[in-house]
């Protein structure tokens, strides 16, 4: 690839207090590693309840002239140059995470209702809904005692650990109407679903608490691949997976014969660190969120303090990292080619 390409990237910052920025959005040229922030997210009106989950701007989408942003539970719909046109809203929108464009139908995954919910922007409508759920005890291999750390962890990823399946069933499939009163209740985030992509008429989702990634054809809930728990951006990628495996603070290609490529994420001087003494499930570094694929066996990956690291599949390299903020509530959460 002669240059790198310029990419959009949002932001979400942890553990910040009324008043304070809760992210943005930033215009990052790979190349020059020259970064503008188009748009600053301290609005007055967020809710301030919880640790995070409404706080920040998160998947990114294009659709003709017009920028898509999940925020907690609407889509903001920018133009390109960043003028707040309108916001989409449904009931199901409950912490929204990561959205996925194709064609004229974006998918949009609800993180506190266990959903995925299908809006066709032609119509501006939405269509459909896929609640996907884990029933009776969520976490089996929690209540025995297991991490998924060290030989269990590398048995899961490459699925060779009939015990696990075994222990940790496959999560359950209902579609449903997202504009009537039957859908999923408030607070079903059993799978806490964050990711969601879309190929061939075939939709696959994860979350952090799912063993697999998984395809959903018609009526149907399959797995298309083991994948490490805690996860984000997992999706089929070549003859693999492609994610970031925040659990080990790595981003990797997880590949179906048995080959794999895997970065360890940027790690920087605790002493460097701005609020570093925060507690690790609110802020940590090295958390990676947030994938693009730039063509030519190349992947742009974020993570905590607001960090875009460029990687060299093909020669397991790491080309550049690109440092936004030392903060390290501060971290990345949606990546996409900038198109414009």
């Amino acid at each position: 690839m002669e240059r790198l390409p310029k990419i959009i990237a949002s932001t979400v910052v942890r553990s910040a207090h009324q008043g304070e920025n809760h992210g943005g959005v930033y215009i990052i040229d790979l190349h020059t590693e020259a970064v503008e922030q188009v748009i600053g997210y301290d609005e007055r009106s967020i809710s301030w309840e919880g640790r995070g989950g409404p706080r920040g701007l998160r998947g990114v989408a294009f659709y003709e002239d017009e920028v898509y942003l999940a925020a907690s539970d609407e889509i903001f719909v920018y133009s390109k140059d960043f003028h707040l046109v309108r916001s989409i809203q449904n009931e199901y929108l409950d912490h929204c995470h990561e959205t996925y464009l194709v064609g004229d139908r974006l998918f949009i995954t609800s993180t506190g209702r266990d959903s995925v919910l299908e809006y066709d922007l032609r119509t501006r409508s939405f269509v459909k809904g896929y609640h996907v759920w884990f029933r009776g005890p969520k976490r089996r291999l929690k209540a025995m005692g297991f991490r998924l750390r060290g030989p269990e962890r590398r048995l899961n990823m490459k699925g060779l650990s009939g015990a696990v399946g075994f222990l940790e069933p496959m999560p359950r499939l209902q579609a449903f109407d997202p504009n009537s009163d039957e859908g999923p209740p408030v607070s079903s985030n059993t799978c806490h679903l964050n990711s969601v992509f879309y190929e061939g008429g075939l939709l696959t989702v994860s979350g952090t608490r799912c063993a697999h990634l998984l395809t959903i054809n018609g009526s149907k809930l399959v797995s298309h691949a083991r994948i490490p728990y805690g996860t984000h951006n997992a999706r089929p990628f070549g003859e693999g997976v492609l994610l970031n495996d925040t659990s080990s603070n790595r981003v990797s290609y997880l590949g179906r014969d048995g080959e794999s490529v895997s970065f360890p994420i940027k790690h920087y001087d605790e002493g460097k660190l701005l609020n570093s003494h925060l507690p690790q499930d609110h802020a940590r570094q090295a958390f990676g969120r947030g994938l693009c694929v730039l063509g030519e066996g190349l992947i742009a990956a974020g993570s905590s303090p607001a960090t875009v690291s460029v990687y060299d599949l093909n020669n397991s390299k790491t080309l550049k990292t690109i440092n936004l903020t030392m903060d390290v509530r501060n971290t990345i959460h949606g990546l996409e080619v900038w198109p414009f």
